[in-house]
């Protein structure tokens, strides 16, 4: 099986105390990373999969040390230390009690997947602060969907962007053909690997159904799901656009708080990303209007169409926030920056990148004391300072 990016990194705290959460959107490739793991280690360990009652028995019992003393007799474990690997854990809340008695007492090593990080901000209490690392796997980038495909044999991971700024033109279209299967269809990994067109918007369809049944309806209370539907269908023109809640709540017909509710949910599950407006002070961030993307562009596009500079814009939102948190600069429609990464570095997107579109965004940059900025452009452009989003 093809490892994903995040296994490196996953797998390096194999050996530390601290349970290991995995959580990201269904069909990502949870399951599939948590087996790789399952695989690295080669002392004492156990499966579980918590959408099997039975398997869910192990851990129903009330008295702790009875379980542990069940998992060591499973795994024939002795003194040795137990890896224990959950899949699913969100069917189960209580498992988060256990963990950390278990990982106090026992040192036992805990691995769990996780569908919704909505629901997992609520499964983990405080009482697990200091015994976690939490890591969450998004649907594949570029690099991750070249790999995937066989286009490239590097793993070329890591938290900063490859800045390539003297990319040939032959370079640009070795990929162009590439990209935009990525933009129309996304990076789930079932659909990067699969060829048919057709099987591919099956494929989706099907996770768009599967996120609706099992995150948004048996992970809330909500009474009806055609709210929320609606909502999600009215949020598809407005991608890369600065959301009204108020505008919205009066074409749905449907209030204010209602709206902030499911909009907190779609974003938990991982479904969209609220980007919000850049500032220096944490308060005024939270605050005001926030852009709206959806997690993959190949759900975006089963959902509904939305216009190239849109789809494109999208992508690169996907693509940024690999490294980091996002923000946007409006200055009441005067001047703007379409994201700006860690509070750090600029980035304005445009479908063909030109002098004119460097100058303005070197001009808006400057009013943040921001000296880092660059164009990304969809088309090729020889601009000074533009990258090409198959190299982010």
């Amino acid at each position: 099986m093809i490892k994903r990016f995040l296994f490196d990194e996953v797998s390096r705290y194999l050996d530390h105390k601290n349970a290991l959460i995995i959580t990201g959107m269904r069909q990502v490739g949870k399951t599939t990373l948590m087996k790789q793991l399952y695989k690295q280690v080669n002392g004492p360990k156990l499966w579980y999969d918590f959408e099997n009652p039975l398997d869910m028995m192990y851990f129903e019992n009330i008295n702790y040390d009875a379980i542990y003393e069940v998992l060591k007799k499973e795994a024939n474990a002795d003194k040795k230390r137990i890896y224990i690997f959950i899949d699913e854990i969100q069917n189960y809340p209580d498992i988060t009690k256990i963990i950390k008695y278990h990982i106090d007492k026992y040192k036992v090593k805990y691995v769990v997947t996780g569908s919704s990080y909505y629901y997992l901000k609520n499964l983990f209490p405080e009482s697990l602060s200091g015994r976690k690392f939490l890591f969450v796997l998004r649907p594949l980038s570029f690099r991750e969907y070249l790999f995937f495909n066989g286009k490239t044999d590097k793993r070329e991971q890591g938290n900063d962007i490859n800045y390539k700024l003297t990319t040939s033109f032959v370079t640009y279209k070795k990929h162009e053909t590439d990209y935009y299967s990525f933009l129309e269809y996304g990076g789930f990994p079932e659909v990067v690997t699969t060829v048919d067109v057709k099987t591919k918007k099956l494929i989706l369809k099907n996770i768009f159904s599967s996120i609706f049944e099992k995150d948004i309806k048996i992970l809330s209370d909500i009474k009806d799901i055609r709210e929320l539907r609606d909502l999600i269908l009215l949020l598809v023109p407005r991608t890369g656009n600065i959301l009204d809640v108020t505008k919205i709540s009066h074409e749905l017909g449907i209030n204010r708080v209602k709206i902030y509710s499911y909009l907190e949910l779609l974003q938990g599950v991982f479904f969209i990303r609220l980007v919000p407006k850049f500032s220096q002070s944490i308060d005024r961030t939270i605050a005001g209007g926030r852009k709206v993307y959806f997690s993959d562009t190949g759900l975006l596009n089963i959902i509904g169409r939305v216009n190239d500079g849109q789809l494109f814009e999208n992508a690169v939102s996907n693509q940024l926030s690999n490294y980091g948190e996002l923000s946007f600069y409006n200055k009441r429609g005067v001047s703007e920056i379409d994201f700006i990464l860690n509070k750090k570095v600029a980035f304005e997107v445009k479908l063909k990148a030109s002098e004119g579109d460097l100058k303005k965004l070197g001009k808006n940059a400057a009013e943040l004391n921001l000296k880092e900025y660059y164009l990304v452009s969809k088309n090729f452009s020889e601009t000074g300072r533009t990258l090409f989003p198959m190299f982010l």
